[in-house]
């Protein structure tokens, strides 16, 4: 009954909100604007005597849980990357924001070392810092309390100098225990042994977070190439070496009981700080006791078996004996596992090829999906060199038909190292629709999150815009410059060069002042290599009128960079080539009298000319009708003895009025030439 009133009640409430207007502001249908109409999805109780044919129903939609950053999300999706902005932690001070990758890199360098300065201060002396201004509380913000509050003997003590990461204090506090007659509970123990293993027994370094990555890749680089005292002195040079009888060692052997925690914890440890063989043997001992191990400590062990000195197919079959032993535990495997595997098996070389095809079937086949960091060491293990074998090849077109389109989570911390390997191989292969490939699965959803630090997007995008220079035609790979320099990374001079011979290619050269004018922005003003191709390229044709004063233009720019004093470049060396070229672009341009003082600089620069530029200036000379010009290149010719100087006094005797004692000095030094020629003929025949 109480559900037939509800009913009732909201019939009647249907109603009066859909009775007629009667002032001529109803409907079509005679209903008010206002009224609305309900899905008919849900069905309320049929009440007797109420007539509900025609009337619709309400339905209440599912409570959604929304994230906490929904609309932050949602705001950010609508809001496109500016292709003319510096990336977003470069925007600063406009004076501040980098041009170049070096300043990028010293831009992020500061900044992190101005964070860490920040913070030092503010944990020294936090009580200058109480006040707490965020709201909501942000505990990141307020100072951390570093130094121990508890300064009796006790397990609590101890306990709140392992949680403050005193590696020192929390081992002098457990001896003071020990020799009080104190007994430390298991747990604390182990967490003791977790600082301990984990910090190598050693002090962590105030910037340990911002460098531990770093060193951790440098360490793996050193061990994938030396071998031996190379490896030892890598981990002596990092601070990583396990060393023997330390604090861990000793505490783990003072404990009365171990468990399987404690083990497992000294184990990842000595594997983390390149100790394999202690590992292994604890491992044993582990065994011997009849406890068991977690996965994670199966990781490690998987880690150490491949630092052992021994043949690859031994540390295979050591790998699979773990693998057996992890089933025999029933421990199952994760993602870590199999990651672990294929990273060995980049240090196997050809041996690990097939293996590693086997790890990943069997990863597929137990229902684990593999993470960007597993094709990441597939691909390093496959395309070890830059001319992969044609089997090779194949496997990169492989991976990504499977993982097109899909959207990535960070599961592994070499995820973001995936990218950078997959464009090394396209630009390997010279495949520019398997670089687009590789560059569209980047954009799809957050998967741009993976491109990594500031040097591998760097990389990534230099080897991208090769391919496109090499391959695309020239107005998409224009459309590519615009779009992605510099809101996406600054170009190194490489890759101007690249451009500049796309340009090139396409017959485009009217592009070069324009991109002359973006070297200077982004810092390559001094880089000889690139100023010679663009002087060379402008100088090698005769080009239209308008263009050629544009070229003149830029010439005269890159001239004013071989004069101007600059630290990087105490004594401007002028080059052969810029000399020739910057002459002749002037002469082309009409601007003679600059072009005749680049004469001077082939005597002060001891440069030599091209015949080519002195016949020019010859055609200059006879064009302004001026003899004594004409002279000045005989003179210039003679003066380094060039074998082109004989014809060029012709022309003069042929092309020019020149008086008696003008044809008697041209006589005069044509024949010093030729006798000074003789006579090195007859030395060197003398000499044979």
């Amino acid at each position: 009954m109480a559900a037939a009133a509800a009913a009732v009640r909201w019939l009647r409430f249907r109603r009066r909100l859909c009775v007629p207007l009667t002032d001529g502001r109803s409907g079509p249908c005679g209903l008010a604007p206002g009224c609305r109409f309900y899905s008919g999805s849900a069905t309320l109780p049929k009440v007797e005597g109420a007539d509900v044919t025609g009337i619709e129903e309400v339905v209440i939609p599912k409570r959604k849980t929304w994230d906490k950053v929904a609309v932050l999300q949602a705001l950010a999706s609508t809001v496109n990357r500016d292709t003319t902005a510096a990336p977003y932690a470069f925007q600063d001070d406009p004076y501040l924001i980098p041009t170049s990758s070096v300043e990028s890199r010293s831009f992020l360098l500061a900044k992190k070392s101005g964070e860490n300065a920040a913070k030092f201060i503010i944990n020294s002396y936090p009580k200058y810092f109480q006040k707490d201004i965020a709201e909501p509380h942000i505990p990141c913000l307020m100072p951390e309390h570093l130094e121990p509050q508890i300064e009796d003997v006790s397990e609590a003590a101890l306990k709140e100098r392992i949680k403050l990461k005193k590696v020192k204090a929390s081992v002098d506090m457990f001896d003071q225990l020990l020799q009080a007659g104190t007994t430390v509970s298991l747990e604390t123990t182990n967490s003791l042994l977790d600082l301990l293993c984990y910090y190598g027994d050693q002090e962590p370094s105030a910037d340990n977070n911002f460098q531990q990555k770093e060193k951790s890749e440098e360490l793996e680089e050193a061990t994938a190439e030396n071998k031996g005292k190379s490896r030892k002195k890598a981990g002596h040079q990092f601070g990583v070496t396990w060393r023997a009888n330390n604090n861990a060692e000793r505490i783990f052997a003072l404990m009365p009981e171990k468990s399987a925690y404690s083990y497992c914890t000294m184990i990842r440890g000595m594997v983390k700080h390149r100790a394999p063989v202690q590992a292994l043997n604890l491992y044993t001992e582990l065994l011997n006791n009849r406890l068991r191990a977690d996965v994670y400590t199966f990781n490690s062990l998987i880690e150490a078996t491949a630092m052992m000195n021994e043949k690859f197919d031994e540390k295979w079959n050591n790998i699979l004996e773990l693998l057996k032993q992890m089933v025999a535990q029933k421990v199952k495997p994760n993602l870590q596992t199999f990651n672990t595997i294929l990273k060995c098996l980049r240090r196997f070389y050809a041996f690990g090829k097939l293996p590693a095809l086997q790890t990943l079937r069997e990863m597929k086949a137990v229902g684990i999906e593999p993470s960007l960091a597993t094709y990441h060491y597939i691909i390093q293990l496959f395309y070890q060199h830059e001319s992969p074998s044609k089997g090779s090849s194949l496997v990169i077109y492989d991976i990504m038909n499977e993982i097109m389109g899909k959207k990535f989570s960070p599961q592994d911390p070499d995820d973001d190292m995936f990218f950078q390997s997959a464009m090394r191989v396209c630009s390997s292969l010279k495949d520019l629709e398997l670089a687009y490939q590789v560059h569209g699965l980047l954009n799809t959803g957050d998967n741009r999150k993976f491109i990594g630090p500031d040097h591998r997007r760097n990389f990534y995008y230099s080897k991208f815009f090769n391919l496109l220079c090499l391959m695309e035609q020239i107005d998409v790979t224009l459309k590519w410059y615009k779009d992605l320099i510099p809101s996406v990374f600054f170009p190194h001079s490489q890759t101007l060069i690249d451009l500049l011979q796309a340009l090139d290619v396409a017959n485009r050269l009217d592009m070069i002042p324009e991109i002359w004018k973006d070297s200077k922005e982004y810092g390559h003003t001094f880089r000889s290599d690139l100023k010679e191709e663009i002087l060379m390229l402008m100088a090698r044709d005769r080009h239209p009128p308008e263009l050629q004063v544009a070229f003149a233009d830029c010439a005269a720019d890159i001239k004013s960079t071989y004069e101007s004093q600059d630290a990087r470049q105490t004594a401007p060396d002028w080059p052969a080539s810029a000399l020739n070229c910057v002459a002749v672009l002037f002469l082309r341009a009409g601007r003679a009298q600059e072009a005749w003082k680049m004469l001077g600089l082939f005597r002060k620069h001891n440069k030599i000319p091209r015949n080519e530029l002195l016949n020019e200036f010859m055609d200059s000379a006879k064009a302004s009708n001026s003899p004594a010009q004409a002279i000045e290149i005989v003179k210039l010719a003679s003066a380094f003895s060039l074998p082109v100087c004989e014809s060029l006094t012709q022309r003069v005797m042929a092309d020019f009025t020149i008086s008696q004692e003008q044809k008697e000095a041209l006589g005069h030094r044509t024949a010093c030439d030729s006798s000074s020629d003789s006579d090195s003929d007859s030395d060197v025949g003398e000499g044979k």
